[in-house]
């Protein structure tokens, strides 16, 4: 049975008027407290007209909620600096009242070569984008020493640790991965496990199987065993009250996509879910048939990237009323 139901979002705003779409959506995290969900997640872009300072939304975020969790998926470490990043999060978790939960990945910024001389221009072939990165991240947030210095200059005190440290934000920490690899060296290192829509053709070309041997690594690698948290996400579209119009958009949404995902892509050999439209009963019976699905008791349903607001409210509604209660969950009170 479904425990926990989430949602994740890019945030699309119109580049000559990006207050907009900012606000629509904080207003639909806001919503999605109100229909009972448990979480709500923000993806991460840069250089493109999708929310690129999650941190700061979820900040705002935290002020016009009190229950649904706050989570980001993923924040690309490559673009941050692990110390600074960590300061950032602690804050905004004390804010929330300790319902942050920040997700991370490693590895080059996307189109690194044209954008490492803005980014690095001194230290650029120098970074390290590899779990190194990570773990430092998790020092910072552990509350462990940074630097050897501790005391008084003057009239100001120093710490040695990151400053302001949040009990408990370390716990609720997640690793984004879609490879073997990652799944494993989350779990190594005690973090949670959030899989997307979007893996690694290793040993498979069947998604589900790709997915469902990560989930399984990762919890074998992982202190909790069986009891380690996993969040899978997947593009999920219930059409219940949806208007004939918004059926139609949908399913042509998802036809346009659906060639990608009937083999490896790239030379990275990504393999892509297919996104699921229909009515709850229908994407119901899919889910449950699902390999990977049947491992986990959380997930954060993807929305997709290019629709309006009143969409994202229909869809929303139907999961909390509809779709959840099918998959066995229950609405936060």
């Amino acid at each position: 049975m479904l425990r926990k139901l989430g949602f994740l979002t890019i945030g699309l705003f119109d580049e000559a008027d990006p207050r907009r779409g900012h606000e629509s959506t904080l207003e639909i995290i806001e919503l999605g407290e109100r229909l009972g969900f448990d979480s709500a997640w923000l993806r991460h872009r840069h250089l493109q007209f999708g929310i690129s300072s999650p941190v700061a939304v979820l900040a705002a975020a935290s002020q016009r909620t009190s229950r649904i969790e706050l989570g980001t998926a993923v924040i690309p470490l490559g673009w941050e600096n692990p110390l600074r990043l960590a300061e950032d999060l602690a804050t905004v978790d004390l804010l929330t009242g300790g319902r942050l939960n920040p997700g991370l990945s490693v590895g080059p910024p996307m189109n690194y070569d044209r954008v490492k001389d803005a980014l690095y221009p001194d230290t650029g072939d120098a970074e390290d984008f590899s779990y190194a990165r990570v773990e430092r991240f998790l020092a910072c947030v552990r509350g462990e020493p940074v630097t050897d210095f501790e005391g008084t200059v003057g009239f100001e005190q120093f710490s040695p640790r990151v400053q302001p440290h949040a009990p408990g934000l370390a716990e609720r920490l997640w690793y984004g991965g879609g490879s073997l690899r990652s799944a494993r060296w989350a779990g190594e290192h005690g973090m949670n496990f959030l899989t997307s829509s979007v893996v690694k053709a290793e040993e498979s070309e069947d998604f589900a199987e790709i997915q469902l041997s990560h989930i399984r690594a990762f919890r074998a690698a992982h202190p909790d065993g069986d009891r380690a948290r996993v969040s899978q996400g997947l593009v999920v579209i219930p059409t219940d009250s949806a208007t004939p119009e918004q059926r139609a958009k949908y399913a042509a949404y998802a036809e346009a996509r659906t060639p990608r995902t009937a083999t490896p892509q790239g030379p990275a050999r990504m393999m892509f879910a297919p996104d699921i439209v229909g009515t709850s009963a229908e994407i119901t019976a899919v889910l449950e048939a699902n390999p990977a699905y049947r491992e986990i008791d959380e997930v954060a349903f993807a929305l997709p990237f290019t629709f309006e607001h009143e969409d994202y409210v229909q869809i929303l509604t139907d999961m909390a009323e509809h779709l959840g209660p099918a998959l066995g969950w229950k609405p936060a009170s």
